[in-house]
């Protein structure tokens, strides 16, 4: 095998395991969520219990991104994602042992910092595997295991009675725990991160992340980035927590409901994979105008159209695709917005912006229902909200440079 093989086939090594740990990721994350109603009769928590439970991993993990993209820029990517990914697993598998809704809370904020120290490393450790060609596509494929680990998530709890809720969670907690010790021994550390370590060493330190983030030339575009993320999660986290809620608010059944969640995920998927690989082509910002006016279509179709099933699944195909395919631009976008020495901060500091847009926009939906809008008018609401964040994911695609013929 010769050298550029080698490194080829680490390459390769590496984004499969990113894309494994964001597969464990967005199973925990979708986690609480799904086994809710089987918590919700054992301990019977009041509405306040549980919505500190439901914000508690939210609240580690922004906590959590911010820490661990900083110590990973100072001590190694590696040893960081690898410190979180166990983190996380062994509080997830702890969540079983709980015997009130107090003790759950405090497992998941833990849990959540485990997270939170793990994605902004996710999305740098693709960055810097793949430079060249396939960049994009390689934070695309590591993205989307985060909508598949959903999926894995409701599967687990369908197919096991409420009683059994913790099963998600031992699931949750055994999977990363797993995957560690293969990572420690066959995921090299990523080649950006090692010449950052060099530069360390000669006593030519880089930009300080300080000066990274809101130095004079830079600080536009990190609140631009910052803004971008916190609107992208608000719109994501409303769908994911309502669309089944304003669906069947329509006159579908429950089942209809939940058959367009899948497919809602499954677009996301799919879409997400697609336009991270467009990113890497000429039509860079095709792709990025295309997944802003798919989105604005599908929300007005879907909030003004009929609730016919087979239209409205095919709805939230789009749908799903174009809000997760807008995360993939994201991220893309915040990986080229930051130097290699500095990239887990920027990066942990735009998701830890994130994940306040991701408390809010539950919080909306149930304010706009609050005040008597009905499911449709909830549905068309937030497009101010996805015309906004177009303009700012717009602007920061539009910097970066466009692939060469």
């Amino acid at each position: 095998m010769t050298s550029e093989e080698a490194k080829a086939a680490a390459a390769r090594r590496t984004i499969l395991f990113c894309f494994l740990v964001a597969l464990c990721e967005g199973l925990d994350l979708q986690a609480a969520g799904v086994a809710a109603g089987g918590l919700s009769r054992e301990f019977l928590p009041t509405a306040g219990q549980k919505g500190l439970f439901f914000s508690a991993s939210t609240f580690g993990l922004s906590i959590g991104a911010v820490i661990g993209g900083w110590l990973a820029d100072r001590i190694g990517r590696k040893k960081v994602l690898i410190a979180a990914i166990g983190a996380f697993g062994l509080f997830s598998l702890l969540t079983i042992f709980a015997w009130d809704m107090q003790s759950l809370t405090i497992a998941r904020l833990l849990t959540g910092l485990g997270l939170g120290g793990a994605l902004p490393n996710l999305v740098a450790v693709a960055a810097e595997t793949s430079v060249g060609a396939n960049r994009n596509a390689s934070i695309a494929t590591m993205y989307i295991g985060m909508p598949l680990g959903g999926a894995v998530a409701s599967l687990i709890i369908l197919v096991t009675a409420a009683a059994n809720w913790r099963s998600v969670f031992v699931s949750g907690g055994i999977a990363p725990l797993v995957i560690v010790p293969f990572m420690a021994a066959f995921m090299p550390e990523p080649p950006g991160a090692l010449t950052v370590r060099r530069s360390r060493r000669v006593n030519t330190p880089p930009a300080s992340a300080l000066r990274e983030l809101f130095g004079r030339e830079r600080i536009a575009g990190t609140l631009l980035l910052w803004m971008s993320f916190f609107l992208a999660l608000l719109i994501l986290y409303l769908l994911l927590n309502w669309l089944p809620t304003l669906l069947e608010g329509r006159g579908m059944s429950r089942g209809q409901a939940a058959g367009a969640q899948i497919g809602f995920n499954l677009g996301g998927a799919a879409c997400a994979l697609l336009v991270g690989t467009l990113l890497d082509t000429q039509l860079r910002r095709v792709s990025i105008v295309a997944t802003f006016v798919t989105l604005t279509l599908a929300l007005l179709a879907l909030g003004k159209g009929p609730a016919q099933s087979g239209f409205v699944i095919s709805l939230t195909l789009l749908l799903g695709g174009s809000v997760l395919a807008a995360q993939t631009i994201l991220y893309a976008v915040a990986a080229d917005s930051h130097s290699a020495a500095n990239r887990g901060t920027g990066v942990g500091a735009a998701v830890a912006v994130g994940r306040v847009g991701s408390i809010a926009g539950p919080l909306v939906a149930a304010l706009l229902i609050g005040t008597g809008r009905t499911p449709s008018q909830v549905l068309t609401g937030i497009l101010p909200v996805v015309i906004a964040c177009a303009i700012g994911v717009a602007i920061l695609g539009w910097r970066a440079k466009q692939p060469d013929a």
